[in-house]
């Protein structure tokens, strides 16, 4: 991986401790709304309702070619 340089320099102290302090905050952002259903799932349940629909014309198609 090529190095980044910075426009920055890194300072540290010659003398004394380096401390960082890292306070966690609480950050809101909006609320992510999920689908009840996926958009997969949707289109399986349509598939099987024209599938179940297709039978359905068949089976009356042939009920009416009987008598």
């Amino acid at each position: 991986m090529p190095e980044v340089k910075s426009i920055f320099r890194e300072v540290l102290p010659k003398q004394g401790q380096l401390s960082m302090e890292d306070v966690p905050t609480m950050i809101l952002c909006k609320p992510k709304l999920l689908p009840l259903k996926s958009v997969t799932l949707e289109k399986l349940e349509k598939m099987q309702m024209e599938a179940q629909e297709a039978v359905k014309q068949q089976e009356l198609a042939m009920r009416e070619q009987r008598q």
